[in-house]
């Protein structure tokens, strides 16, 4: 049965490129224990939170209708979102990064439907709808904050990824996967694991989108905020996870005033993070991205910008000095001796923007072969092109309809018939369509008559330089497919019991009234057929624990049990009998 996707003004309003990665929630899907690794993970995070999240956090959770108890829809979470002018979608598990960051430009938070195993309920490597749900939801009710990851996703869009990052997020995404599915082979973990730190031992220039990756990690996902001597919690990856939000705490995790450097500081996704930013306050994250984003291609432009956009082999758009934006697979650039690019390439499809708007006639249909175009000056004028009046280029013999021949200041040569000119909102001459055209340079024939019209773009210099194209409707972008896709694992029939066990302790907690018989019934089956499970234990001493009841202490007895036989859940059955009442402390002693 095809399940449908919920939408709202807000998501209808996405881009083609960027629907594709949305998937139908299926909330049929959540297991009754899903939904008890979902409460016990927000039960003890609210409780704990309370005293070390930032102080939008608490009241964020009511803002955005996310409940303590059920793991969230889309659906009712888009309802209050769209009050504050946000949404949510649901994504298959990590999304490639300028993707991501496009998302939250549009104001659309990005949760991976999933959630994790209930043997990871501390801390997943993957992301789930603990992590974006509960970590990024409530936060955005900061307006600052806010403001802050729409602008992110503003600029992280732009950022220029290398064939390395494509490699990276791949092999990052599969050991997410493998280590959060039930049945995986430790030979199988182990080999994901040296790809990926192959990969990251690998010595290569860090890109602008890793770079900026690094930003987002140590404040969306792992800020905090305050005082660097007692700081407060805003990081996702902290407000999700009950493990790291305790040891990050502690003082064995280094806190670091933040600054630009983070971009420069690597993470590992698959551990707890040895140190941590803290900004003094969310403005102060606007300032650091903005001296961020100086240093990148999109501001900077010139040759820098386009020898990125050449190694990425990605698609990408430069910006020259008239406003005309050149979108496609970059693949040459000739410099003059003062590394101005006085000539440029692209190859396979290419469209012509102004303003992120395609120029009419000028989409891939015309430029199916790629462009190419000399920039500059002309010798021996001062006047470059685009500054050009109509008097100024009748003075130099620029007719529509005439021949024509002239060289840059570079040496390259263009002779051919001058067809016609269009101009931007400025008046400015920023193409001009030649036929019979020759293009030259030195003994190399850059262009020739038999390769049809030849359109040169006019403009002194490149200006910015960024990824994806200008106009996102001038390609087919809905062509994405991950090499890798999330484990849907299998019950075994053990596995349905103990879930159907789960189910009717939920639904007499729901009904608010307590049925000790029907209790006592499902711990003996859980305590004879499942005897090492130790969340719903203590979901079931959760309803019984205010009673003086011999099952009351028996049911506690069996945890403390459990406690000694599984040492490694232990502070997790401790952190679950610390919520409730301090009669757990009587019957102890």
């Amino acid at each position: 049965m095809e399940i449908k996707i919920e939408t709202n003004e807000l998501l209808d309003r996405l881009p083609p490129h960027l629907k594709q990665y949305i998937k139908p929630q299926n909330y049929e899907q959540y297991t009754p224990i899903n939904q008890a690794v979902w409460r016990y993970v927000m039960r003890k995070n609210v409780d704990y939170l309370a005293k070390v999240a930032h102080e939008s956090y608490l009241g964020g959770l009511k803002k955005t209708g996310i409940s303590i108890n059920e793991i969230p829809s889309m659906y009712g979470m888009n309802r209050i979102l769209k009050e504050i002018g946000w949404a949510a979608v649901a994504v298959d598990g990590f999304i490639p990064p300028n993707a991501f960051m496009e998302f939250q430009a549009y104001r659309v938070l990005v949760i991976a439907s999933d959630i994790r195993q209930l043997e990871n309920i501390e801390y997943t490597p993957a992301p789930d709808i603990i992590h974006e749900g509960a970590g990024h939801a409530p936060i955005i009710a900061s307006p600052d904050y806010a403001e802050y990851l729409r602008r992110f996703g503003e600029v992280g869009a732009k950022a220029i990824s290398s064939a390395h990052d494509i490699d990276m997020y791949e092999a990052v995404r599969e050991l997410s996967i493998l280590k959060e599915a039930e049945g995986i082979s430790q030979e199988l973990i182990n080999a994901a694991e040296a790809r990926v730190e192959e990969l990251q031992n690998k010595k290569v220039k860090p890109s602008e989108i890793s770079l900026i990756r690094n930003l987002h990690w140590w404040t969306v996902e792992y800020g905090m905020v305050g005082a660097v001597e007692n700081p407060k919690i805003y990081g996702a990856g902290l407000l999700s996870s009950i493990g790291e939000s305790v040891w990050c705490m502690k003082d064995e995790v280094k806190k670091i005033p933040y600054s630009i450097d983070a971009a420069y500081q690597d993470f590992d996704i698959t551990k707890p993070q040895p140190q941590l930013y803290v900004t003094p306050d969310f403005a102060y994250l606007q300032e650091v991205l903005e001296e961020f984003a100086n240093t990148m291609a999109v501001r900077k432009g010139g040759w820098r910008g386009l020898k990125k956009l050449i190694k990425s082999k990605q698609l990408g758009t430069i910006e020259i000095s008239t406003g005309l934006q050149i979108s496609g697979h970059f693949s040459r650039m000739i410099k003059n001796d003062d590394n101005e690019v006085v000539y440029f390439e692209t190859e396979g499809e290419t469209a012509l923007s102004y303003r992120e708007k395609e120029v009419i006639g000028h989409g891939i249909l015309r430029h199916k072969k790629g462009f190419r175009s000399p920039l500059g000056k002309l010798k021996g004028i001062n006047l470059s092109i685009e500054n050009m009046g109509p008097r100024d280029l009748q003075a130099y013999n620029f007719y529509d309809g005439k021949q024509i021949a002239f060289e840059f200041e570079s040496g390259i040569t263009v002779q051919g018939l001058n067809v016609t000119g269009i101009r931007n909102l400025r008046g400015e001459l920023m193409l001009i369509q030649f036929t019979d055209c020759t293009v030259k340079y030195k003994n190399e024939i850059l262009f020739s008559p038999e390769m049809g019209d030849f359109d040169m773009a006019v403009g002194k210099e490149i200006v910015s330089a960024f990824a994806g194209a200008a106009d996102y409707n001038s390609f087919n972008l809905v062509n994405h497919v991950s090499s890798s896709e999330t484990i849907r694992a299998q019950l075994s029939e053990i596995e349905k019991e103990l879930n159907s066990l789960y189910k009717k302790v939920r639904e007499i907690r729901n009904s608010k009234e307590i049925n000790s018989e029907k209790l006592e019934s499902i711990f003996t089956i859980l305590t004879e057929n499942h005897s090492t499970d130790w969340l719903l234990p203590l979901e079931i001493y959760e309803l019984v624990s205010n009673s003086d009841s011999k099952f009351s202490e028996e049911v506690l007895k069996h945890l403390l049990n459990l406690k000694q036989q599984r040492p490694k859940v232990a502070h997790l059955i401790e952190g679950g009998l610390s919520l409730l009442e301090t009669k757990t402390q009587e019957i102890i002693n």
